[in-house]
C-alpha cells in the first residue's frame, strides 16, 4: 500500500462518513495522486484552471464518477473553461464572476454546485465576500442568476481563533438554510469538524509537502 493511501485511510478513519474529503492535488503530478484514484476516491481539488485542464480533462471523460473542485481564486475570464471542467466552485466571491459563470452555465447547459467564499478574517490580501455583504450577495446569486449555491467556504487566518471563524461560518450557513460547508484544511480540519463541515480540503496531509 502506498504512503498516500495509508495517510488517506488514517484520516478517513477519524472522520464521519458524511464528510467529503477533497484531496487537494494542485502542483502534484497525476502519477503522484493516482494511488487515490486507484482505490476509488473521486473528490479532487485544484486551484488553477490551466493546470486542472491539462491534468484532468481526459480522465473526466473516462471517469464519470470523478468530482473536480475549483478551490482557488477564479478570474471571470476563465469562467467558460471552469464551467466545462469543474463540478464544484468553492471560491465564488464577486458579482462579476457570478454573472460570467451563470452565462456560461446557460451556454454549456451545465449546472455546477457553488460555495460562496467568505472573508471571515476581514483580511485585505484574501478573497471572499465580506460578512456584512453576504446576505445580499447570496440573494443576488440565487434569485437573479439562479446559481446553485450549496454552502459557504472560508480560509480563516492562522491566528489561533479558528474556532470563532468556523462557528461564525456554521451559523451563517444555517441562517441561509444551506446544506453544505467547505471549511478545514490540513492544519485545522479537526477544528472544522466540530462545526459540522461537510467538505474538508486536504492536500499536504495526504500527498506530502509540496515542492
Amino acid at each position: 500500500m502506498s504512503i498516500i493511501v495509508e495517510r488517506f485511510n488514517k484520516i478517513k478513519s477519524n472522520i464521519n462518513k458524511d464528510v467529503n474529503i477533497i484531496a487537494i492535488s494542485k502542483t502534484f503530478t497525476f502519477e503522484h495522486i493516482k494511488p487515490l484514484l486507484d482505490i476509488g476516491h473521486n473528490h479532487f481539488g485544484e486551484n488553477k484552471v490551466q493546470e486542472a485542464d491539462m491534468k484532468w480533462s481526459n480522465h473526466k471523460k473516462s471517469n464519470k464518477n470523478l468530482s473536480l473542485h475549483m478551490v482557488g481564486k477564479l478570474q471571470s475570464n476563465k469562467s467558460k473553461k471552469a464551467v466545462e471542467l469543474f463540478d464544484y466552485i468553492h471560491s465564488l466571491d464577486n458579482q462579476k464572476l457570478a454573472i460570467s459563470l451563470s452565462r456560461f452555465e446557460l451556454k454549456l447547459k451545465k449546472n455546477l454546485k457553488y460555495f460562496i467564499q467568505v472573508n471571515v478574517g476581514l483580511e485585505s490580501q484574501k478573497s471572499g465576500i465580506l460578512p456584512n455583504l453576504l446576505d445580499d450577495f447570496y440573494s443576488f446569486c440565487t434569485k437573479e442568476l439562479n446559481l446553485n449555491i450549496v454552502g459557504l467556504m472560508a480560509i480563516p487566518p492562522n491566528d489561533g481563533k479558528e474556532d470563532d471563524y468556523f462557528k461564525y461560518l456554521y451559523e451563517a450557513n444555517a441562517s441561509l438554510g444551506l446544506e453544505h460547508l467547505s471549511m478545514g484544511m490540513s492544519a485545522d480540519y479537526k477544528i472544522a469538524l466540530k462545526y459540522e463541515t461537510t467538505f474538508v480540503r486536504l492536500g499536504s496531509s495526504i500527498f506530502g509537502t509540496r515542492a
